[in-house]
């Protein structure tokens, strides 16, 4: 029980630290300021409960789907978030666009936030009533969100102590690979809700990395991994990360002629 409380609380944090991080980082190095992270944490934390007490409404809505497609709502709406961030960092100079990417960021931290939290909220919610079993369960939350808070401080420290460019490139970079990561969960949760229909994996690569170590759970976090994937699943991976660099891409271009 210590070690799956462990995994399963690692694996929630984690997704969620690295997108504050790397947002953290990437304000820093913007010269933002950053008092939006009082804001959105307040606001994230407070959807995470209400999600969490009301988890029995939703799971019945839709034909008891309610759960899945709120998740993959929830998923979309971050993936959206950092698509309109591409594409107005390069027009920081304008207010209207400063305004609309800090909006975006607050948005993406706060979905995030209400996606993983809830799941911790819930998970521990279920042992409170076993004795037995909830000090163990406490333990290996707290060890889990240790490892997962520790790897988004690592993050935040690795982007703000590079070379200026660098450091914005990489966090680009980590903001792509989630953003693939967060349109194909999207799709596991449609598939499961049975709205896209389920077909043979493209692979197994539980032997080589099974997703319930550390290092799986790392890489699900930064970059979408997934053992047996979906043909769907790995079409929206490759395809979002596409729109977010030809977005990015295209901004850049028209700041450039702009200038």
């Amino acid at each position: 029980m210590l070690l799956n409380a462990v995994i399963i609380i690692l694996r929630e944090v984690l997704e969620a630290a690295l997108i504050i991080s790397v947002f953290l980082a990437l304000s820093q190095l913007l010269n933002r300021n950053l008092w939006w992270m009082l804001l959105a944490l307040v606001l994230g934390f407070g959807g995470a409960y209400i999600y969490a007490v009301n988890l029995s409404t939703i799971s019945m809505a839709m034909e008891g789907t309610g759960q899945e497609v709120l998740n993959a709502v929830l998923h979309s709406v971050i993936f959206l978030a950092l698509l309109i961030f591409m594409i107005t960092v390069p027009h920081q100079r304008h207010q209207q666009w400063r305004l609309i990417n800090l909006v975006t960021i607050v948005l993406a931290v706060i979905t995030a936030i209400i996606r993983e939290g809830s799941e911790i909220i819930l998970y521990i919610k279920g042992f409170i009533g076993i004795p037995d079993l909830l000090s163990p369960v406490l333990m290996g939350s707290a060890v889990g969100a240790g490892i997962g808070l520790s790897v988004g401080v690592f993050f935040y420290y690795l982007l703000v102590n590079m070379r200026k460019s660098h450091g914005i490139w990489l966090g680009y970079l980590i903001l792509l690979l989630i953003g693939g990561s967060m349109v194909a969960q999207a799709v596991e949760f449609m598939i499961q809700a049975n709205y896209i229909s389920a077909t043979t994996p493209i692979w197994d690569s539980s032997h080589l990395i099974s997703e319930r170590s550390a290092t799986g759970q790392l890489l699900y976090a930064l970059i979408g991994y997934e053992a047996t994937p979906a043909p769907q699943q790995a079409a929206a991976y490759f395809a979002s990360i596409g729109l977010l660099i030809m977005a990015a891409g295209i901004s850049f271009i028209f700041r450039g002629k702009a200038s």
